[in-house]
């Protein structure tokens, strides 16, 4: 027997679906749908956060240049980032489910794995590495952020960044092994283990993953008063006015701004991450101490994420962007001062505040997307947010390669110094589309149709 449901439509014309709990749904609470994802995106973490510590190594043994090695970097992160919209926008029409779309993620993920495990072959590395790798990270990713947005619309910030911020911290073990057992000797059993990993974990994840049915809404939760201060989460950061396609939220000005902000962000925070251990032995530091601040990075970002996520709730989404970007600016300055006088607690001090500036505004991009724009075509409007790492990756990774090789990483950080306070400017022009201030005690609202 079907379970029955409302649709209750507010002043602006937006339409929500109350009267069905998750249990409903899908036989067990929400909750999981937190924590699933959490454990999936721990799992591919690995990839971008553990590859500053595996590729010396993987040059020693397959005869890379440092080159070769964050071309293969900036090549994963572009195809990460470019499966974003195409299959967000397979999912909203009903072509891929959920489950199917973590599942061949899980699979691409581990043939990343076993490639570099098994081949020097550059063609193949960037085949099976970069592009099948960078696929089926960017599957998993996508999937995950969309999934916790969908069932989470009245408090999404806290979730988001919860589930986003084990993209970072997840990669710690990794770190730690890479920086201090991974050899040219043993590379291959190591790195098989790791591909084992994603297989099997993101693949059990997925099977249990369902989206809600369009329009969903938590009926304990009254959308109509949303805005009134009722709910303080909703306060700050009320739904969108309506539910946006990707054409009318690029239309609205607001996404195109979105992409470049995080076009310039992701760059600099791609960098750090994947110049962090080099950084550190170029500084003089041991290698104990270059996986320790590679560690904190990957801790410091992840836990930034949830934080801010929480934050965000609080103070408001773009607030909370805008100093999560001043913090990231300030990080990179303070790095190359301790790194340049060779301080070693300072340089760790840094390295905790750079993991935090580099990783908590992604959960700001994801959390306001469907704050701005609604959550039923979410998955392609934060696909489209999300390629902005299509370009942020090739500068994050190659480009800055070239730059340290170049400019030396004193000229490579001032640039992600600049390049990080603009970021920061741009946020302060972001606003939520067709958002009127009104007075809420004489809102009008739209009567209430009932479905069965």
């Amino acid at each position: 027997m079907a379970t029955s449901f409302k649709q209750i439509t507010d002043s602006n014309g937006r339409v929500y679906r109350i009267g069905e709990t998750p249990e409903d749904l899908m036989g067990r609470s929400r909750g999981w749908m937190v924590f699933l994802p959490w454990i999936a995106m721990m799992a591919v973490s690995v990839f971008e956060y553990g590859w500053g510590a595996a590729e010396d190594i993987l040059e020693q043994a397959h005869g890379w240049t440092v080159n070769n090695a964050f071309w293969l970097a900036s090549v994963w992160a572009i195809f990460q980032a470019a499966v974003a919209f195409p299959a967000g926008r397979l999912r909203e029409k009903g072509i891929v489910s959920a489950r199917a779309a973590m599942i061949v993620g899980a699979i691409c993920s581990g043939i990343g794995y076993f490639t570099i495990a098994h081949s020097g072959n550059l063609v193949l590395a960037f085949i099976g590495y970069g592009v099948l790798g960078g696929v089926g990270a960017g599957l998993v990713y996508a999937t995950c952020i969309n999934m916790v947005g969908k069932w989470y619309p009245d408090k999404r910030g806290a979730r988001t960044g919860f589930v986003n911020g084990g993209f970072a911290y997840g990669t710690l073990p990794f770190i730690f092994i890479f920086a201090s057992f991974l050899t040219p000797t043993n590379f291959t059993v190591l790195l098989d283990l790791v591909g084992v990993y994603m297989l099997i974990v993101v693949g059990v994840c997925g099977m249990l993953f369902r989206d809600p049915p369009k329009n969903w809404w938590p009926a304990e939760v009254d959308p109509l008063t949303a805005t009134s201060g009722k709910n303080k989460n909703l306060a700050k950061n009320p739904p969108a006015v309506r539910q946006y396609t990707p054409v009318e939220a690029i239309k609205t000005g607001m996404l195109p701004l979105m992409w470049i902000t995080l076009v310039v962000i992701g760059a600099v925070s791609l960098f750090g991450i994947n110049f962090q251990v080099k950084f550190a032995q170029a500084s003089g530091f041991g290698a104990f101490v270059a996986a320790a601040s590679a560690s904190a990075v990957a801790l410091i970002n992840g836990i930034g994420r949830g934080l801010c996520g929480w934050l965000s709730d609080k103070l408001g989404r773009k607030q909370t962007l805008t100093l999560v970007l001043l913090v990231a600016a300030v990080a990179q300055f303070g790095m190359l001062f301790a790194g340049n006088t060779g301080n070693l607690w300072l340089f760790i001090f840094f390295a905790f505040v750079v993991g935090f500036g580099g990783g908590a505004f992604y959960p700001m991009f994801a959390t306001l997307v469907p704050d701005y724009f609604g959550e039923n075509n979410n998955a392609s409007n934060y696909g489209l947010v999300y390629s902005a790492k299509l370009v942020s990756g090739v500068f994050g990774g190659g480009v800055a390669a070239a730059i340290v090789t170049g400019w030396g990483f004193t000229g490579a950080y001032v640039l992600a110094g600049c390049l990080a306070l603009l970021s920061a400017v741009m946020t302060l022009f972001l606003r939520q589309p067709g958002r009127k201030k009104v007075d809420e005690t004489h809102e009008q609202q739209a009567p209430v149709l009932a479905v069965s």
